[in-house]
């Protein structure tokens, strides 16, 4: 089954050389944000590897796949064509020619993600796809996700590693959720899912949740997103300056 994805545009004779960036860490420490803001000001593409496995698990549940039954999974896992969109400003995602960006944030979704996502197969086929993407990226590309140093791209130019405090990643998921509308956030409850997916994540059997021996461990608990962004951009520059 063919899985696609639409690339940046041509490079720029004086452009600096392609860089690999690899940014991994658990939800909340605002991994997607940063990565996509880096990859807008520096020319990069951007890779939402979670919105991938976020995809095939939706695709799971609207064709009555059980989650839970692993060989079912892994018997489907290459029947849905997932396109991933790669630039900054806009990334879409899109399973078998439908937009996939909203459904695949639904509640249901995320409950589900952890179990699909640590299938074999599931991620021998999403990770096949991210490789094909970085290859293909002519200005670079900016790959965000839990495994992209230590499995997917282990060979990344620059690898970085971001964490935070439980009680600011509740805080920061929390004002994602709130903001989508709808009733008040438990923070609670958030910061529980919270760790209950970074076990899940960080216990599975195929490549889990860690950071790399080589990455660079960014700690945004006390940073906003802003010196997040400038911190992470300042190191993709000094690795470009030295390429």
């Amino acid at each position: 089954m063919a899985a696609t994805s639409r690339q940046a545009s041509s490079v720029s004779p004086d452009a600096p050389a392609p860089v690999i960036v690899a940014i991994d860490g658990p939800s909340g420490t605002g991994k997607s944000s940063t990565s996509r803001a880096v990859a807008a000001k520096l020319g990069l593409s951007y890779l939402d590897t979670g919105a991938q496995y976020r995809a095939i698990t939706w695709w799971m549940l609207t064709h009555d796949i059980d989650v839970r039954d692993a060989e079912a999974v892994a018997a489907a896992a290459d029947r849905p064509e997932i396109l991933s969109g790669t630039d900054p400003a806009e990334p879409t995602i899109t399973v078998d020619g439908s937009d996939a960006s909203g459904p695949i944030r639904t509640q249901e979704v995320t409950g589900a993600v952890s179990a699909v996502s640590a299938v074999p197969a599931v991620r021998a086929r999403i990770t096949e796809l991210q490789r094909a993407i970085a290859a293909g990226a002519p200005t670079g590309i900016v790959v965000e996700g839990r495994d992209i140093g230590t499995t997917v791209l282990p060979d990344a130019d620059l690898k970085i590693f971001l964490t935070a405090s439980p009680e600011a990643r509740a805080a920061r998921r929390g004002g994602e959720l709130k903001g989508g509308g709808g009733r008040p956030v438990d923070l609670d409850a958030t910061r529980e899912a919270l760790l209950k997916r970074d076990a899940a994540d960080a216990g599975r059997k195929t490549s889990p949740l860690r950071k790399a021996d080589d990455a660079v461990e960014v700690d945004t608990t006390e940073l906003t997103l802003e010196q997040v962004i400038e911190c992470v951009v300042t190191l993709v520059e000094d690795k470009q300056q030295a390429r």
